[in-house]
């Protein structure tokens, strides 16, 4: 059967959250997909967040991905931090919503990294603990107070050896000082944006959802 997302528009809050939402059926938890910088042209129809979106549905998950504030029809303008946050919070309050009691996995991709592992960290203050977090090419050294990491569920990494916009070394760095358990998937002779790479991508993450 061909599955089809639907085009959304949720409150947020400064305004309306542009987004596309998927309903898997049975599905056994549901994912929120967090985009690149949206000052460098970073959407919800990044190919690398779609292949991320495929790959939870094809896990059996109803997916939610959506533009932050200031892209395509959101409301708002670029805040470039914890705007951004307070975007993807609101987003996953209403996937949550809308499937009580299923399980919640965050996506995001670079300047997403920061905004789902941010969003994570809130959740968990908030006594709620994200089961898993995915955080391809991230943008690490952007999680600074207030926002944290969260120190309970799983955390995987996935970083291009070849990145050319998010240096390798600072996230090897980063999760070299990470107290807590995590994986560090390494890419090699692979970009940023995974050109050419896309299904190897898809490989790795699968299985771990």
């Amino acid at each position: 059967m061909l599955m089809r997302e639907t085009s959304l528009l949720l409150d947020g809050p400064v305004g309306q959250l542009e987004a596309l939402y998927l309903e898997v059926l049975d599905a056994r938890g549901v994912a929120l997909l967090c985009h690149p910088n949206p000052v460098q042209g970073g959407t919800m129809l990044n190919k690398v967040i779609s292949t991320l979106q495929r790959t939870a549905r094809d896990a059996g998950l109803t997916t939610l991905r959506f533009n932050y504030r200031g892209v395509g029809a959101s409301a708002g303008s670029h805040d470039m931090g914890s705007g951004e946050v307070d975007d993807a919070e609101a987003a996953a309050h209403w996937l949550r919503a809308q499937h009580p009691g299923l399980p919640l996995v965050l996506m995001g991709f670079s300047f997403g990294g920061f905004v789902a592992a941010a969003l994570a960290g809130r959740l968990e203050t908030q006594g709620s603990t994200v089961p898993k977090l995915f955080m391809v090419a991230p943008a690490v050294h952007r999680l600074q107070a207030p926002e944290r990491l969260p120190q309970g569920g799983e955390l995987v990494v996935v970083q291009p050896e070849q990145d050319e916009v998010v240096a390798p070394e600072t996230v090897y760095a980063w999760s070299a000082g990470l107290a807590r358990p995590h994986a560090l998937l390494k890419v090699a002779e692979c970009g940023h944006f995974f050109h050419g790479r896309l299904t190897e991508l898809k490989e790795l993450v699968l299985p771990r959802l």
